[in-house]
């Protein structure tokens, strides 16, 4: 029977973080339900996140960026990196797929293997419209439910993960902040969608000049505010203040201001109501 997963209560949150013998999967995710997002909230938050990484386009569910050196899968656009390519960003498709196949659903073949089985941007758009990527696209396309799930369920989990990096000095607001932002329905929307977009912000390897840009970044960031939507629109100005730091501090080949765009109205989708 699939799991239903959708964001906890700040209150359920901040007991969960602190827990250190809930069950959880070989994924490192643990299934949690609660009472706060509804089946129709749920769905807002996939579409949004689809729009947010590909325009809501089927074709956008396999795609491999110019610039970057791996693709970007399903409507998060999980990273998967190929063979022998050891990136900075966490990869996330490969455990996206653990994740599924742990909720009873068979992946593609060409979804199980270790690395991903493109070379080169050049060799995955040959193939794009071939039939193993064809085929992958659609089993994605109609397993949206479950890539929300992973989704929630990884921002679920990121709370714990985030407090514990946090400088003693920081914690305590980080996890105020935090609890703040997810009184709305857009806020949680805000903490779902920024850590699949860009992290929990506790991998040392994702730093351009020692400062990060994930969670924990935007958290720290953030200026005092009251819960609820004045919390959810600072998150989202800390989220682009964070960016804008994380562009300036780029190394210039990246060329990572032709993003900035892009970054800034995601963020903004923030503030609106869900």
């Amino acid at each position: 029977m699939k799991l239903i997963i959708s964001l906890l209560t700040p209150l359920l949150l901040l007991s969960c973080a602190s827990q250190t013998n809930a069950p959880s999967s070989s994924s490192g995710l643990v299934a949690k339900s609660s009472f706060l997002l509804t089946q129709t909230q749920r769905g807002k938050i996939a579409r949004k996140i689809w729009q947010n990484e590909s325009g809501g386009k089927v074709a956008g569910l396999t795609a491999w960026n110019a610039g970057e050196e791996f693709p970007s899968l399903g409507i998060g656009h999980f990273i998967w990196y190929p063979k022998g390519y050891q990136g900075p960003f966490t990869e996330s498709f490969p455990q996206f797929i653990q994740f599924a196949r742990q909720q009873g659903l068979t992946p593609p073949a060409i979804a199980l293997t270790a690395d991903a089985p493109w070379a080169s941007r050049k060799e995955f758009q040959a193939q794009f419209d071939g039939a193993q990527m064809s085929g992958l696209r659609s089993w994605l396309s109609e397993n949206l439910t479950v890539q929300a799930d992973f989704i929630i369920a990884k921002s679920q989990a990121s709370l714990g993960k985030v407090i514990s990096a946090a400088p003693a000095s920081d914690k305590a607001r980080v996890q105020a902040n935090y609890q703040k932002v997810s009184t709305t329905p857009n806020g949680q929307y805000a903490l779902i969608d920024y850590v699949n977009f860009k992290g929990e912000g506790i991998n040392p390897k994702e730093r351009y000049n020692g400062q990060g840009w994930g969670l924990l970044q935007v958290l720290q960031l953030m200026n005092n505010t009251s819960s609820g939507q004045p919390a959810a629109v600072e998150f989202s100005n800390a989220a682009k203040r964070a960016l804008g730091r994380r562009i300036s501090n780029a190394p210039k080949s990246r060329g990572e201001s032709r993003w900035k765009a892009g970054w800034y109205s995601r963020c903004d989708t923030y503030k609106q109501a869900l």
